[in-house]
């Protein structure tokens, strides 16, 4: 990684939209949970090339909130591999010195899944890096509860509605004390974002990949990284003031500066 990028681009948060195990399982004569399994390999693997790149969050999105409608063989599938991971690598991450933390409304969750989640996020508080798993998760719900959460605070005094801005809402969204999300990535071959993640990707840069995700390996997220370093952030500015050092988390809209002078 360029010496300049490392300052100025630096990529802190990875987002991933883990796409095509279905379709991995099926191109091999497979049922759909075989794929979900072999993906959980790949999570193993993209973990330790992150942690590798200096990556400080990573966010997987392993379950939505519309996952729900599919056959509920798949659903029993996709709880039971999301129980039995808690179960073998809350431990091995606690080692590794990462954090476990899942988002998303647990509500629908068994008692014992519920159970399993705080102790693995209970387990591994410390850990320097942080996996995050988004689970029964939706960018449009996360943003209601965080505005819902809003309401109730200005509601019981300790707001005054004149205070709220974007800085405020964003601690009351998912993710909120976290560095912002610098690249959102998607395998599969879509190029949409299914309702991930919606106010935290905003600035993010995107990468969509042909792989699917059982094939999406450490390598490959190398690719993807190396794309990301060839980009360019402006956050609304030109080419031109970057190059010249401008700043653009300390750059006051030119409006403002006018009424400044």
């Amino acid at each position: 990684m360029p010496e300049d990028r490392q300052t100025a681009n630096q990529l802190r948060h990875v987002a991933i939209i883990m796409d095509g195990n279905n379709r991995w399982a099926k191109k091999r004569g497979l049922p759909g949970p075989s794929g979900h399994k072999v993906g959980v390999e790949r999570v193993r693997d993209v973990l330790k090339a992150s942690r590798k790149a200096g990556v400080e969050v990573l966010t997987l999105f392993a379950f939505s909130s519309e996952n729900w409608n599919r056959p509920k063989v798949e659903v029993m599938a996709l709880m039971s591999l999301f129980s039995t991971y808690l179960k073998k690598e809350a431990k091995a991450l606690q080692k590794e010195n990462v954090r476990i933390r899942v988002i998303g409304d647990r509500t629908r969750f068994s008692k014992s899944l519920c159970k399993q989640i705080e102790e693995a996020e209970a387990m591994t508080r410390h850990g320097a890096m942080t996996i995050v798993i988004a689970a029964d998760y939706g960018g449009r719900w996360d943003i209601v509860q965080a505005a819902a959460a809003l309401a109730e605070d200005v509601k019981a005094g300790k707001l005054e509605s004149s205070q709220i801005s974007e800085q405020l809402f964003n601690r009351y969204a998912c993710l909120g004390d976290l560095p912002p999300t610098d690249l959102c990535i998607r395998t599969g071959g879509e190029k949409r974002i299914s309702n991930f993640l919606l106010w935290q990707i905003s600035y993010a840069e995107l990468y969509f990949s042909d792989e699917l995700w059982p094939d999406f390996d450490g390598n490959s997220l190398q690719a993807a990284f190396d794309d990301f370093y060839q980009r360019q952030r402006r956050y609304g500015l030109t080419g031109e003031q970057l190059e010249k050092g401008i700043d653009p988390a300390n750059q006051k809209p030119a409006i403002e500066r006018m009424f400044d002078e």
